[in-house]
C-alpha cells in the first residue's frame, strides 16, 4: 500500500472551506480559538458512518462542555448529508467534499484495506484541532463503533 501523507500531532491544521448540508460555506477558520473534532468518515446513512455519527450526537453536549466542538466531513453531496442528518437528528455540521480535495490534504482519501483487499477511498479518520489550529490528535483507520468512547479515553474526558 502506497503512503497517504498522514497529519501528525503538532502539524498546522489544513484550511478547508466547505458546503454544509443546506449548502452553506464552513470553514475551519470559523473555530478559531476554540477546540474542534474533524472526523472524515466515507459515506452518509452506511451502518457504520451512521453508528459513529450517532455516537458523536449523543456525546456531543459533553463535548461542547469540554469546548470541543465537531464537524464530520464526506464525499457525499449535500442533499444527502441533509437526508443523512434529518432521518439521525444529527445537530453538528456535516460538510461536501465530492473532490475529495480536504480528504487529501488531511490523509484521509487514499489506499486502505477493506475485507483483505486494497482499495482506494475514504479512511476513516478523526483528528483534534486545537484553539490555534494545530492537530492536538490525529487518529487514522479508526473504527466507527466504541470510537467515540475511545475518543473521550484519550481525550481525557471520562
Amino acid at each position: 500500500m502506497s503512503d497517504t501523507q498522514r497529519l501528525a500531532v503538532g502539524d498546522p491544521a489544513p484550511a478547508f472551506t466547505l458546503p454544509d448540508a443546506q449548502g452553506k460555506p464552513v470553514s475551519l477558520a470559523d473555530y478559531a480559538g476554540r477546540k474542534v473534532i474533524v472526523y472524515f468518515y466515507p459515506a452518509a446513512s452506511t451502518p457504520g458512518c451512521t453508528k459513529q455519527a450517532c455516537d458523536f450526537r449523543d456525546n456531543l453536549a459533553d463535548l461542547a462542555e469540554s469546548g470541543i466542538d465537531v464537524i464530520g466531513i464526506s464525499q457525499d453531496e449535500p442533499a444527502k448529508l441533509a437526508k443523512f442528518a434529518d432521518a439521525e437528528g444529527l445537530d453538528f455540521p456535516l460538510l461536501s467534499d465530492p473532490e475529495k480535495t480536504v480528504l487529501t490534504q488531511w490523509g484521509a482519501f487514499g489506499e486502505k484495506k477493506l475485507y483483505g483487499k486494497v482499495v482506494t477511498g475514504v479512511i476513516r479518520s478523526t483528528f483534534l484541532v486545537d484553539e490555534q489550529g494545530t492537530i492536538a490528535l490525529a487518529q487514522y483507520n479508526v473504527r466507527a463503533t466504541g470510537h467515540v468512547a475511545k475518543l473521550r479515553r484519550d481525550l481525557a474526558l471520562d
